[in-house]
């Protein structure tokens, strides 16, 4: 394939509502999809909405809108995953869209990519939420910097900043993404914050060599309304700061971008892989024009689990010290990592239980 059609998604949720939302966003699936569109980009945590609560209120006031966004979460997965699944394969699109996921009674970033056919082909989740998110969001893994083979290429995923974080990036750059895919809340901090999602984007587009389709979310003056009586915050601080973009590996803007004023649209363009082949001609990062005897990158992709299972083989009938422990004891595991590149030692103390 060396043409793709995409969209980058400017819209605002229905606030306060995972259903609302959802139907919001199969809508807008199913009228890109009557436009040829292959591949539509939403905001991060669109759905149900961004926790714009967090940035305006302290902590101990934001108990009653933290529980609120607990209560309408998305479980992953769920019956509006499939909704979301079922939407994209009636389009024979590939999706992305930022969701507040609940795993447990943890609030996740998480960022969704459904294929053409309805499969849900990467699920990740943001590895540090940004400042005041950190009073709302878990932290994600490593498992999802990597890029995923789809019907319009091959597409990696990152939201907001952490697109500051060099390595993330590299991560997905390695991994020989075509297609970036970038989210950010919009309606945050002030015009600043587009100035600096434009210089962001179009940065990576060109060290990576590849597209860039950016969304943001937008609110609406009455949800700005709402938010603010509901928060007691300035509605300052929950106004700017949206550019919904599509940008060339040569770091050109594609189509029409979409700003704080812009209310609620798409950027459409035509994505033309083989500007990919131009611009690594001359810098690929990840190929002719890097050193990686002198520059690499270490990256544990493990998903991370909070529970570990040892089983028969796996135990041990002496302690550090040679001593038998009776099978009935537990185990305490500890490690050394001595310096990145080297083996680990490590040391297995079995402890006896004293009842």
């Amino acid at each position: 394939m060396n043409k793709v059609v995409a969209a980058a998604v400017q819209c605002s949720p229905v606030l306060y509502s995972c259903a609302g939302t959802v139907n919001k966003v199969c809508e807008w699936i199913a009228d890109l999809g009557k436009q040829g569109v292959e591949l539509a980009v939403f905001a991060e945590t669109l759905v149900p909405y961004y926790p714009y609560f967090s940035f305006v209120q302290p902590p101990y006031a934001m108990g009653a809108q933290h529980l609120l966004l607990l209560q309408e979460s998305v479980v992953v997965p769920s019956i509006y995953t499939e909704q979301i699944a079922a939407a994209a394969k009636a389009a024979k699109m590939v999706v992305s869209v930022g969701v507040n996921e609940r795993d447990g009674n943890t609030i996740y970033n998480a960022q969704l990519l459904f294929d053409a056919d309805g499969r849900l082909v990467q699920h990740r989740r943001k590895i540090t939420p940004t400042y005041h998110e950190r009073m709302v969001w878990g932290q994600g893994d490593g498992s999802g910097l990597c890029a995923v083979d789809t019907a319009v290429g091959r597409v990696g995923s990152l939201a907001c900043w952490e697109h500051y974080n060099p390595l993330a990036r590299y991560a997905l750059m390695a991994d020989h993404e075509q297609i970036h895919v970038s989210m950010f809340p919009g309606s945050l901090v002030g015009e600043i914050f587009a100035e600096q999602i434009e210089a962001t984007i179009r940065h990576h587009a060109l060290e990576s060599g590849c597209f860039v389709v950016n969304a943001t979310g937008w609110l609406t003056p009455e949800q700005q309304a709402q938010i603010v009586k509901d928060t007691g915050g300035p509605i300052s601080a929950i106004s700017g700061g949206c550019f919904t973009a599509i940008v060339s590996p040569e770091g050109r803007l594609l189509g029409t971008p979409l700003r704080s004023d812009s209310g609620e649209g798409a950027c459409i363009a035509e994505l033309d892989f083989n500007l990919i082949a131009k611009r690594k001609r001359m810098m690929d990062s990840v190929g002719h024009y890097s050193r990686p005897e002198l520059l690499s990158l270490l990256i544990d992709k493990t998903p991370t689990k909070h529970l570990h299972h040892m089983h028969g083989a796996d135990m041990h009938s002496t302690d550090m010290h040679g001593k038998a422990v009776p099978e009935n004891k537990f185990t305490i595991a500890a490690v050394d990592a001595k310096a990145v590149g080297e083996s680990a030692d490590v040391y297995v103390a079995q402890a006896a239980n004293s009842n």
